[in-house]
């Protein structure tokens, strides 16, 4: 399926994104990785910085010069700890590189893409559908782009381009500071590793599926929040006030 496909993946650098990129190398696709750093394995590489918007913009120029079969919009950051000690720069920069990048970066390759056929796949997070506390941007952000997958997939009815949406649970990568590793030991957080992620998310790349939740029971969590979100406030309280006690700690938040 993947055989001379040309694939953009943000984030690829990464330690899920390089994961991703190697399968798709491997069943023969022709991956570009954009990030701000090269990535560890080589291979093609365009350097752009998503936390800024001339940032997006230069990147959106990029993109939109070439033809595209798969776009997969994976890169991203995160503040866990009290919304109020975020920095105002890493508060723009979680919605720059969250939200408005793959945003903006689909739609400056939609033009050219609805012409030939292709897929924009658009990597979020379970926190989209539960929206933890202390993870008040990352959640808020990533929300938003569930909610630009399914209204652009709508829109793009029989253009023959798909619009997939995956949402993992919390995965063991770089990502994740001391304090969501101490807050994951202190809660009993399920974390899945990085290769059954990058697996997971090519195998729905694959299927072009429309809407791919991981992990039990956390998937069925997100059908009770849509429905009836104060019991799901309530399974939550706990864990919420293990948190506030961590951050009487002494671990560092970023």
């Amino acid at each position: 399926m993947f055989r001379d496909k040309s694939v953009l993946l943000t984030g690829g650098a990464g330690g899920l994104g390089s994961l991703i990129a190697a399968q798709l190398l491997e069943e023969g696709a022709r991956v570009v990785v954009l990030d701000r750093s090269p990535p560890a394995s080589g291979g093609a590489f365009i350097q752009h910085d998503l936390s800024t918007a001339d940032g997006i913009e230069t990147a959106a120029a990029a993109v939109s010069r070439r033809d595209w079969d798969i776009v997969v919009n994976l890169a991203g950051i995160q503040h866990f700890g009290p919304f109020e000690r975020q920095t105002p720069e890493h508060l723009m920069a979680s919605y720059m590189v969250n939200l408005i990048a793959p945003v903006r970066l689909t739609q400056a390759v939609l033009p050219r893409m609805k012409a030939t056929g292709g897929q924009i796949v658009n990597v979020g997070s379970i926190f989209g559908s539960i929206n933890f506390a202390n993870f008040v941007t990352y959640s808020s952000a990533k929300a938003g782009l569930r909610g630009f997958s399914q209204a652009l997939r709508r829109e793009l009815s029989g253009t023959g381009v798909d619009v997939t949406y995956v949402a993992p649970r919390a995965v063991k990568t770089a990502l994740n500071s001391p304090a969501v590793m101490a807050f994951a030991k202190l809660t009993q957080m399920n974390m899945d590793p990085p290769e059954l992620i990058a697996r997971r998310i090519v195998e729905a790349v694959r299927g072009r599926k429309h809407d791919v939740y991981f992990g039990f029971p956390e998937s069925l969590f997100v059908r009770i929040n849509a429905i009836f979100p104060r019991l799901v406030d309530a399974a939550l309280s706990a864990n919420d006030r293990k948190a506030a006690r961590l951050f009487t700690s002494n671990v560092p938040e970023l």
